[in-house]
């Protein structure tokens, strides 16, 4: 079966550059649009081709998708910061929701019918089960929720307007590690990046809260390695290209989840620097434990853990490094 290029929206990123090397290595041709808010240049192959621009110029993501002979789209441009959307809620609105339905215009007009959609672990909010399964009530605490939300119903309501539209809606939790030294972590938010700058400048890491009722005090969350999130992004588009029946959303969760302070000690480990974590107060918001059921994408978008905790803080700090040796 020929797998015709796939447009891989935010395919600068730290996400998007990773299912762009998974699309290679299945030996599908990625095209990359980015408008380099966030990604880097230097995170896209030599050899695949890189648009740069907005999804919200709905005229240019739809030339591209013609130029490039683009058969699906993985949308994973967006922007990604809970916190920051509280303060900033129209610019979230206008990146995800605006963004989203500019692509799925465009699609609409170049007769391109399949789509991975970047969704996110927000849209449960602060979910109730110990295990969070797909069908566990959305709601979400934030603006970024909120707009991954109204995402997916769009790719839902194209479904129902189209027949011939396919859509999946993928729903991460924390993205870790690097499936190459080319990329990292580049968020000033995340646990990971914050932590290797901290230990890079000779400080101590913080842990927020060590009185949760978890094991060891401090909160569990679902850790995944972007390697492997990367290739299930694969498993759904030859999914939907070979017109399999798929759930609409699907977890992409550990099932067991890590705690703070065991990230904590597999950095010490593969730092190699002695350090015990600075107790901070609880953050307002932190639930005690989310971690996700990723048995049914396990069964049809070839999801794993692949990785252990310590591959995926190894594989973290490595690229970390890597990185400030570059120019």
């Amino acid at each position: 079966m020929h797998m015709a290029n796939w447009l891989v929206t935010g395919g600068a990123g730290y996400i998007g550059a990773h299912v762009v090397r998974a699309f290679q290595a299945e030996g599908i041709t990625p095209v990359v649009l980015d408008n380099f808010s966030t990604g880097l240049r230097q995170f896209v192959p030599e050899q695949v081709a890189c648009v740069a621009g907005d999804i919200r110029d709905q005229e240019l993501v739809t030339t591209t998708l013609i130029d490039h002979d683009c058969v699906g789209v993985v949308h994973v441009a967006g922007f990604k910061y809970a916190g920051v959307s509280v303060r900033e809620p129209l610019a979230t609105y206008s990146n995800n929701v605006t963004g989203l339905a500019s692509v799925l215009a465009a699609m609409d007009q170049a007769g391109v019918r399949q789509l991975v959609f970047s969704s996110s672990a927000s849209v449960y909010g602060t979910p109730k089960q110990e295990l969070v399964t797909e069908d566990a009530p959305n709601n979400p605490e934030s603006p970024y929720g909120e707009s991954k939300l109204i995402g997916e119903w769009m790719v839902k309501d194209l479904m129902r307007a189209r027949a011939d539209f396919r859509g999946v809606n993928l729903r991460y939790f924390n993205v870790v590690g690097s499936g190459t030294n080319e990329v990292y972590d580049v968020s000033p938010h995340n646990l990971f990046p914050l932590v290797c700058a901290a230990l890079t400048q000779g400080q101590t890491p913080t842990i927020c809260g060590d009185d949760y009722d978890t094991p060891d005090g401090t909160c569990v969350r679902d850790y995944v390695h972007v390697a492997d999130l990367a290739i299930s992004h694969v498993a759904a588009a030859k999914a939907l290209a070979a017109g399999k029946e798929l759930l609409l959303a699907y977890n992409l969760g550990s099932g067991t989840g890590l705690s703070v302070r065991q990230i904590m000690d597999a950095f010490g480990k593969a730092s190699g620097i002695d350090f015990t974590p600075q107790i901070a107060p609880r953050r307002p918001g932190d639930p005690a434990r989310i971690v996700a059921d990723g048995t049914p994408a396990q069964a049809d978008l070839n999801w794993k853990m692949r990785h252990s905790v310590d591959d995926m803080v190894a594989s973290a700090w490595e690229a970390w490094n890597k990185s400030r040796e570059r120019p």
